[in-house]
């Protein structure tokens, strides 16, 4: 230390550390003594600030002990005031079902959702539910709780004899308390290996769900939103079958893949009012986005940056509100699988379905098929077909229409997916758009297409077209650039 004079002024290194362990010692003195009268003492379990390790409870990461009544053992406990319950690094087998009860956060060691291996981590592995789609949810959750950074893998579920399970996680009411709701549950940076149904909400009345950064293979259901009675969120989730395509997890690629082609509805909307959609995606599935009637109601919502490949049906609207649906900025794929068509809206739907600056490709059948008696309207859009077919891209059947300022491109023969659209080779175009009698009006205008836009219209005057580019299809022989 120097004087003002310039001088240095030392103190021994002994007296240095007397010093700061004097002043050490008093602080801690204080804060223990300050900390003791302002803060209660839980009454029950081993708990520090609110934290609840499930190893202080029995559980056992060893992938063969029952780990359930421990862990909810440490649920309750932290249930008295509020708490964490700690997920350690382990394999924890789960013979039963869990509870987190109101005001407790389950969370494990994964801060983001992990890759389809190896197998570390907080994993949890549930065997309830065999056969039972109806049984008891793995994990139920009440208000004001969340599940954070855990993996969960079903052990005895066979890639090669895949059986029914009960969902892995449920945002619901007590149903002992016909009354209560459940408000504000997160779920976040969760994996899934290999659900068979994975994470829904309802049936009794919930809200302000958050359910983001959820990665995995699911099989038959995703996520299933009903009751929500206030906003309720899905972001950043990508179901895939490369987390069950792995040998770690005793998957197989291909078997996954073939399944929830023909299996899987990934994202299912029943009652909710709202749902902001956003940054969610699956390969494969029999439907990408679902919405039905349940006994509760229907959907509307937003959805923004939504995206399904290798899908029988990338969106199926049966039922919505007046209000429905605002879809943008979504990319949607098909195979020839099925009925193989990204967009139907099937009778009976009178609520307004909106699409936005999307792009709808693949080898199909149909790009749309619409024969409901509400409002459908495509702005800004892209439609293609690697199917060489003489079908419509859009086939409109009942209804009202709106098609404006998109385009309809045509294929090459030459093309390699992944790779930029070749300078050569002969590309087809399907007809672009097919008005049938039972359409109630249609606005056609200012589209394009890579050979103009081709329209057959049965419904006469009702039909307002103008501005389009005029369809010329040339010779099948002709080498043309794009």
């Amino acid at each position: 230390m120097s004087d003002h004079r310039g001088t240095t002024m030392r103190i021994k290194r002994p007296q240095k550390l007397a010093v700061i362990h004097a002043g050490l010692s008093l602080v801690m003195l204080l804060a223990s003594a300050i900390s003791a009268e302002a803060k209660p003492q839980s009454p029950v379990g081993k708990s520090i600030d609110g934290a609840y390790d499930i190893l202080d409870y029995g559980a056992v990461g060893d992938g063969r002990t029952d780990s359930t009544s421990a862990i909810q053992k440490a649920i309750d406990n932290a249930s008295v005031n509020g708490g964490i319950v700690l997920i350690p690094v382990g394999r924890f087998l789960c013979k039963g079902h869990l509870e987190v009860k109101a005001g407790v956060h389950l969370k494990g060691m994964n801060e983001a959702p992990q890759s389809w291996e190896p197998q570390t981590g907080s994993i949890l592995m549930p065997t309830e539910g065999r056969d039972n789609e109806d049984g008891a949810a793995f994990i139920e959750m009440r208000s004001s709780t969340s599940l954070s950074g855990v993996t969960i893998y079903y052990p005895e579920q066979n890639i090669d004899d895949i059986r029914p399970y009960p969902w892995t996680i449920q945002i619901r009411a007590n149903p002992l308390h016909p009354h209560e709701v459940a408000f504000d549950a997160t779920i976040a940076d969760l994996t899934l290996i290999n659900s068979y149904n994975g994470i829904r909400t309802g049936p009794t009345e919930n809200g302000r769900h958050r359910i983001m950064g959820v990665h995995g293979c699911v099989l038959r259901r995703g996520i299933l939103v009903d009751w929500t009675g206030d906003i309720g969120r899905l972001e950043n989730i990508q179901f895939h079958c490369h987390f069950w395509g792995n040998k770690a997890f005793h998957g197989d690629f291909d078997k996954a893949f073939a399944y929830m082609q023909h299996h899987l509805e990934a994202f299912v909307f029943g009652r909710t009012d709202w749902e902001y959609v956003t940054n969610t995606f699956v390969f494969p599935a029999k439907i990408g986005y679902h919405f039905i009637e349940t006994p509760n109601g229907a959907a509307n919502g937003q959805f923004s940056g939504i995206g399904a490949d290798a899908t029988e049906n990338a969106v199926v609207v049966e039922a919505i509100q007046p209000m429905g649906l605002l879809i943008t900025n979504g990319e949607f794929n098909s195979h020839l699988v099925g009925s193989s068509t990204q967009v139907i809206v099937e009778k009976g739907v009178r609520g307004n379905v909106r699409f936005v600056n999307s792009g709808f490709w693949g080898p199909v059948k149909h790009n749309a098929v619409l024969r409901g008696e509400g409002f459908t309207s495509f702005s800004d859009c892209y439609f293609s077909n690697d199917n060489d077919t003489d079908e419509a891209a859009i086939l409109v059947e009942a209804g009202k229409v709106q098609i404006q300022s998109s385009t309809f491109g045509a294929v090459s023969v030459k093309h390699e997916p992944g790779h930029a659209a070749p300078g050569e080779g002969v590309r087809f175009q399907s007809p672009s758009i097919h008005l049938a009698p039972g359409v109630q009006s249609a606005i056609i205008r200012g589209n394009n297409g890579s050979f103009g836009v081709k329209i057959e219209n049965e419904i006469g005057s009702r039909a307002i077209i103008s501005d389009n580019e005029p369809f010329q299809m040339p010779a099948p022989a002709v080498e043309l650039h794009p």
